[in-house]
């Protein structure tokens, strides 16, 4: 071997070994950037996220905003999405999902912790996209401690209603149809509703059982057009005074149909003396079978291939992190093995999540431009209750079908597989 060839090799092992030492430090420095996470959490409840995430010992920065999902459509457009993104219901995933732009969550959480409809709302790929990370019921109404109402339809006059959001507005006019539809049509219609079931052949906006079920919803504006008016304008966390609507210094009403995240906005006192029962029997219409309970979730999703946003995920997901959550922020889980502390109503919700007939919440699961429109919808509604005038339903649901039909046409997926679980 010549001195010149071994000269030619040393610098090529040295040249190797300079290689590998880049490679290393590129990965050490990628494993040390903060894992980047978007969320909907603001305020106290972010502070108490933020403990939890501490806990699991990887760097992380967290972004909480009310404006959510155009902050994400901003970030994905400019090629510069989190790594994280955790988001209210599953119709906005699953259009990023179509788009390729989520990575799946395959064997990063045991689905068996997650009973339907939770973990049964994948794509039709076989893969797993999302995972609930924070559970809430609706199908409820509170009411103060001592006052429980009758078995029977509350009048105008009783409700406390708030429509306005930081977000997107209408959300708490969209709920009161969806429990209608749920409890008067039942699991089987609200699946069929909630997904487009049947493609643009079948009108479900138009549908005997929604229309009827808007009707309803307006009748009882109708009671109280002033209310409705004064509904459009005001927040649906009550006034600035941190007690809600139901607690809240222009008290006056004395029930809520409002998801268990209200405890959030009544205050630690007035959280207390705050009960709950079924909506059913309270609803336009009355009647006192329990159909479903509609629920809802906010879900985290992967945007990148990074190991610690995957071993974030997996963390998160876990029961072990999922307790803890419950625990430090009062807040509730999909994992079935989470034990849920606290008095009766804690224990009241805790079941609900877990046990009987569920449903995800119908707006969330559908695709973007219908539950916008669907917003929309429902305010216009309210406004044209509130100044006198005829409401135009059946206008108002055309046009809304006719949003469907477009989105349809656009959508060559069939990402969800179900919205409700049988028990």
């Amino acid at each position: 071997m010549t001195r010149r060839f071994k000269m030619l090799v040393l610098l090529m092992v040295m040249l190797l070994i300079a290689a590998v030492g880049v490679v290393v430090v590129w990965t050490q420095h990628d494993d040390e950037e903060p894992v980047t996470i978007l969320g909907t959490w603001t305020g106290q409840q972010e502070e108490q996220f933020k403990t939890v995430l501490r806990g699991f010992g990887i760097p992380f920065h967290y972004q909480g905003t009310a404006a959510q999902r155009e902050v994400l459509l901003s970030k994905v457009q400019s090629g510069e999405p989190p790594d994280v993104v955790i988001m209210p219901g599953i119709g906005e995933l699953a259009e990023y999902r179509d788009q390729n732009r989520l990575k799946p969550l395959d064997r990063l959480y045991d689905p068996k912790q997650y009973g339907a409809p939770w973990n049964a709302a994948g794509a039709a790929s076989g893969h797993v996209y999302w995972v609930p990370v924070k559970a809430d019921l609706k199908s409820i109404v509170w009411y103060r401690e001592g006052h429980r109402p009758a078995n029977a339809p509350a009048p105008m006059r009783s409700w406390c209603m708030g429509m306005d959001d930081d977000g997107a507005s209408g959300w708490p006019g969209t709920d009161w149809i969806e429990d209608l539809v749920l409890q008067r049509a039942g699991p089987g219609f609200y699946t069929q509703w909630a997904l487009n079931s049947g493609g643009p052949k079948k009108k479900w906006w138009t549908s005997d059982q929604v229309r009827t079920a808007w009707a309803a919803w307006a009748g009882l504006l109708e009671k109280n057009r002033p209310a409705a008016g004064k509904a459009l304008l005001t927040d649906h966390r009550g006034p600035s005074d941190g007690h809600g609507l139901l607690f809240g210094a222009a008290r006056g009403c004395t029930l809520e149909h409002q998801g268990s995240f209200a405890r959030s906005f009544y205050g630690s006192k007035d959280t207390e003396h705050a009960r709950l029962m079924d909506s059913a029997p309270l609803l336009p219409g009355g009647g006192t079978r329990v159909r479903a309970h509609e629920v809802t979730g906010d879900f985290a999703a992967l945007f990148s291939k990074r190991a610690q946003a995957r071993e974030l995920i997996r963390r998160l997901s876990s029961k072990e992190a999922q307790q803890k959550w419950a625990t430090v922020a009062g807040v509730f889980s999909a994992n079935r093995q989470v034990v849920p502390k606290g008095e009766a109503v804690e224990r009241q919700i805790a079941q609900r999540l877990l046990k009987g007939p569920r449903c995800l919440d119908a707006s969330d699961v559908m695709a973007p431009a219908v539950r916008d429109a669907f917003y929309e919808a429902v305010l216009l509604t309210m406004a044209r209750v509130a100044e006198r005038r005829d409401p135009h339903l059946g206008t108002l649901l055309e046009n809304v079908q006719r949003v469907q039909d477009v989105s349809t046409l656009n959508d060559g997926h069939a990402a969800l597989q179900t919205v409700c679980s049988t028990h």
